[in-house]
């Protein structure tokens, strides 16, 4: 994914940037997404989309891609700048673990902290993209059109 400065900001009321997730958004537990909020960045915004992913996890896929997708959320419209905690509207592409929507963090036991990137990406034009793109789909089709975008990194381990 090439990189798109912006003044946008993503945040989470549930952890920190560099800090721990909750248990409570893990495989570990009830599994909810956390929330998140952003401020706009650019004007020429016409949607957004969410995408977490972990690039520590000891994957490399047949197709060259590496690590795991955790969401997948597109179609977001510019009216919003927020998700709630266990968010399911929207559309979702499919996660790593082979379902639509958010699947927590849950890496292999024993193998320390893993990183979560959280990306929120500002893309002018409005999107009503079909359900069930995956992530790597999503930013070919996408990323000409991705004028922005911020991260928030969150860290889980399981013991």
């Amino acid at each position: 994914m090439a990189y798109a400065p912006s003044k946008i900001q993503l945040t989470s009321s549930a952890f920190t940037d560099g800090g721990a997730i909750p248990s409570r958004h893990t495989g570990e537990s009830d599994d909810v997404s956390p929330a998140l909020s952003w401020t706009p960045g650019e004007s020429t915004t016409k949607s957004y989309a969410i995408i977490c992913h972990d690039p520590d996890a000891p994957r490399i896929d047949t197709n060259g891609t590496y690590g795991f997708v955790h969401w997948v959320l597109y179609n977001i419209p510019t009216s919003v700048t927020s998700l709630a905690e266990g968010e399911t509207g929207y559309t979702s592409g499919p996660n790593d673990f082979g379902n639509d929507g958010y699947g927590g963090p849950m890496p292999p036991v024993g193998h320390g902290d893993h990183r979560y990137y959280f990306w929120v990406l500002e893309i002018d034009i409005e999107t009503n993209l079909e359900p069930g793109i995956n992530m790597w789909d999503f930013l070919k089709q996408l990323e000409p059109n991705i004028t922005g975008m911020s991260r928030l990194v969150g860290t889980y381990q399981r013991n």
